[in-house]
């Protein structure tokens, strides 16, 4: 579910709050521009963004297909899958209830929800800044075979929050949605709501925004989720069976709705102005580093300015959230696919035209001699299935690798292969991305793999980027 870029926080002058202006015809020109040239180069179907501007949304649009059968324009209104972007929205419910004495975010685990491993010294804290050591449930970034069966959050609990810890609690930071998971049912136990109710109750209703639990949010008139296999046909994608994404991701609502939110933390309305800062202050490890994470968000600097962040991922979908706090600017990004750059690259086109900035980037090389390996087979359409996990080989089944095949294989040889940003750990697999160039083109591979030299592989998955 699509962790945040979370980047390194360094001193840098903060810029002057930009204007509270809308945008010229050219710079919407642009804008559009920008849109119709990413959705055609990567096959995305539809975008939909809010753009804000001196603490105001100055756009709200939706480009493309947003659906099979769609009639007439996209429509901005419509709710997309926001998956991990609702982490925040949990953290919020616990800063709620903390801020009324019903818990502390340093009440241990077990005080509430018995029986998960570590429970007596995992803090409320911990799981907000995914430093509980909590495997994750859901570190692919595609649909792995449990999905395609309904669960709940005791559910995802008994299987991998009673699995031992991928490290002591506070020592390091892994993403893990899992436990995002448990934190939603402390608030269901401690406020004797449903999470979802909690929310609608003391944030949504209130910023006037129409959110919805996102295994609800399918069918005729919603946004219809897509995937791509490599470069292969672009193809309705099937939903996870309900109750995977919980408090770890369940929401659905419009960009222009999630720009309200965003617009409520850069003018410190809604919450308490302290629990904003709390949710954006990078909680440390025990060894005292930050990681750059606070709660349910990501806080970094972007070419000098401060940046609160998170991505978000669910079966069909991508999101962007960016705040810059000191500009009053935020920039949302929701598509109807998961494969592809385009809300990053999109996103970043918008920052360009609102707030001009150099381009940045954080190659880091790394060993690639069975990345090589895979990609050649799937290029040959001959996968040694002896280098996948069971959920790897359920993902690779004959008619995906003959996608993989029939896109890749009129490539060629790639000129080069090489690795791109930095190695993690997260679900108890190794982390990597890859970028794969031609002379006309530039693909992408996210890998996981089990750790260890002779480790099987638990995805490979390639994809065009810019």
């Amino acid at each position: 579910m699509r962790y945040p870029h979370l980047l390194a926080a360094i001193a840098f002058i903060a810029p002057a709050p930009l204007l509270a202006q809308a945008l010229t015809p050219a710079e919407t020109r642009t804008i559009d521009a920008l849109v119709a040239k990413t959705l055609a180069d990567t096959g995305v179907p539809s975008a939909s963004i809010a753009v804000v501007r001196g603490g105001k949304t100055v756009l709200a649009k939706a480009y493309g297909k947003q659906f099979e059968g769609q009639k007439g324009p996209a429509d901005p209104t419509l709710p997309y899958q926001i998956a991990s972007v609702s982490k925040q929205f949990t953290a919020a419910a616990i800063q709620l209830l903390a801020d009324e004495g019903k818990l502390s975010l340093d009440d241990t685990v077990n005080k509430y929800i018995p029986g998960i491993t570590g429970g007596d010294t995992i803090t409320i804290r911990q799981l907000l800044s995914h430093t509980s050591g909590l495997r994750d449930y859901w570190p692919q970034d595609y649909s792995f075979k449990a999905m395609a069966t309904p669960t709940t959050p005791q559910g995802i609990v008994d299987r991998w929050a009673k699995a031992p810890l991928d490290f002591a609690p506070g020592t390091q930071w892994q993403y893990s949605n899992t436990g995002y998971v448990v934190a939603g049912m402390i608030v269901e136990k401690v406020s004797g709501q449903p999470l979802l109710d909690f929310l609608q109750a003391h944030v949504f209703r209130r910023l006037g925004i129409r959110a919805l639990d996102q295994d609800k949010a399918v069918g005729p008139g919603f946004p219809q989720g897509y995937l791509r296999h490599a470069l292969g046909p672009v193809r309705v994608e099937t939903p996870a069976a309900p109750g995977w994404l919980y408090a770890a991701g369940e929401l659905a609502m419009s960009p222009q709705d999630l720009a309200k939110w965003d617009i409520a933390r850069m003018n410190r309305t809604l919450l308490p102005a302290k629990l904003w800062a709390e949710q954006e202050t990078p909680v440390n490890l025990t060894s005292g580093a930050s990681t750059g994470y606070g709660l349910g968000v990501g806080i970094g600097v972007k070419d000098g300015r401060r940046i609160v962040e998170h991505s978000g991922e669910a079966v069909g979908f991508l999101t962007e959230n960016i705040v810059y706090p000191e500009d009053k600017a935020a920039i949302v990004v929701a598509v109807n696919a998961w494969f592809a750059d385009a809300p990053g690259r999109i996103a970043k086109g918008i920052a360009d035209v609102i707030l001009p900035q150099p381009q940045a980037s954080n190659p880091d090389a790394a060993a690639l001699d069975r990345t090589k390996q895979v990609y050649a087979q799937l290029q040959a359409g001959r996968l040694d299935r002896a280098l996948l996990t069971e959920d790897a080989a359920y993902y690779f089944t004959p008619a995906t690798i003959a996608d993989y095949r029939t896109s890749l294989s009129p490539l060629g040889a790639p000129s080069k292969i090489e690795q791109v940003g930095q190695t993690r750990l997260r679900g108890g697999f190794v982390n990597r991305s890859y970028r794969v160039s031609y002379p006309t083109r530039t693909l992408r591979i996210s890998t996981y793999a089990e750790p260890g030299a002779q480790g099987r592989i638990e995805q490979f998955l390639v994809s065009p980027v810019e």
